[in-house]
């Protein structure tokens, strides 16, 4: 029998059933069974047939290349690296690794919803959100061995010369620090274990390590933002390497006596370790004032790199995932 005309003689047989004044066991379980029927449900559901849109995404691709990549662009490339958060040159170098990311690069330039960007780029918001997860996805796969790594021996031969020739610092890998990121659409059920009372609302803790040239090459975050950075720097893998063996050498000379740890560039929070340089909180001499002077002077390099994060990404929103 069709499924419609079964579900029409159940609801019939049904109706019947209940205008009666039967005692009849039968009849009663009958009206149980035709109460949890998922088809007699389904039938007194109002049917919402799905509405499709047509949209013109030939002509908004010709539209966006007009605008931005031709030979001869309406908007000039200070628009490009304002819109989109990054030169033309690199936009171009990703999208010839990757096809259709414009849609993702807005999201994650401005904290676009998917459904906003519809209007222009013609595109439904279920097509942005498979854009900006598939476009996350890509990036890790094609990038992730180059940036998304620990420094090998190169790495930490240059970034020891980086820093002594811009900062006179031998052995300096980097600095570190931890910033607040504010997330805006923490559940209620988890604002009070991230939300410290120093801060307006919840946030997420960011720990990372970044040279001169703003590479963050350790990033930990996640932890709960009623926590400080001593908490963070002992949950975080920034030493694993170093403790279980694995890490690279990174030996140097300082005053003829060799050293084989590197060190970072780290504030008066953290503890007192051999791999943490810290400026002297009350320095009683001459040398101990010009040393805090270019101690904190380096270490603007990791806060440097987060207020270009904070800077581009200011009204970024963590979805709540």
């Amino acid at each position: 029998m069709d499924k419609g005309k079964q579900v029409e003689k159940e609801y019939e047989m049904f109706n019947y059933v209940m205008k009666s004044d039967s005692d009849d066991e039968e009849a009663v379980k009958f009206i149980k069974l035709a109460y949890e029927s998922e088809a007699l449900v389904e039938y007194q559901r109002e049917k919402i047939p799905r509405i499709y849109i047509h949209r013109d995404r030939g002509g908004a691709a010709e539209r966006l290349w007009n605008d931005y990549f031709s030979e001869t662009p309406t908007c000039p490339p200070k628009k490009i690296k304002r819109r989109f958060r990054m030169r033309c040159q690199l936009f171009m170098r990703i999208v010839g690794d990757i096809t259709q990311i414009t849609s993702a690069i807005r999201q994650l330039a401005y904290g676009a919803a998917p459904y906003s960007l519809d209007e222009y780029l013609q595109m439904s918001e279920t097509s942005s959100f498979t854009c900006l997860e598939n476009f996350c996805h890509c990036v890790i796969d094609l990038y992730g061995r180059e940036y998304l790594r620990d420094p090998n021996a190169t790495d930490i031969a240059r970034l020891y010369s980086v820093h002594e020739e811009k900062h006179s610092f031998r052995g300096m890998l980097g600095s570190i620090d931890c910033m607040h990121w504010q997330w805006e659409n923490c559940p209620n059920a988890w604002k009070g274990q991230y939300t410290r009372g120093d801060r307006k609302g919840p946030t997420v803790m960011l720990e990372a390590v970044a040279s001169h040239d703003m590479w963050i090459w350790h990033a930990f975050f996640g932890m709960a933002g009623s926590n400080n950075d001593i908490n963070v720097l002992n949950n975080s893998s920034l030493f694993y390497s170093l403790k279980n063996g694995s890490a690279p050498p990174a030996s140097f000379y300082v005053n003829g006596h060799q050293y084989t740890k590197g060190y970072y560039l780290a504030d008066g929070i953290y503890p007192d370790w051999a791999t943490l340089i810290k400026g002297y909180s009350q320095p009683t001499d001459e040398k101990r004032v010009k040393f805090k002077r270019f101690q904190e002077s380096a270490r603007k390099d990791v806060e440097r790199t987060f207020g270009v994060l904070q800077g581009r990404f200011a009204i970024l929103k963590c979805p709540a995932r």
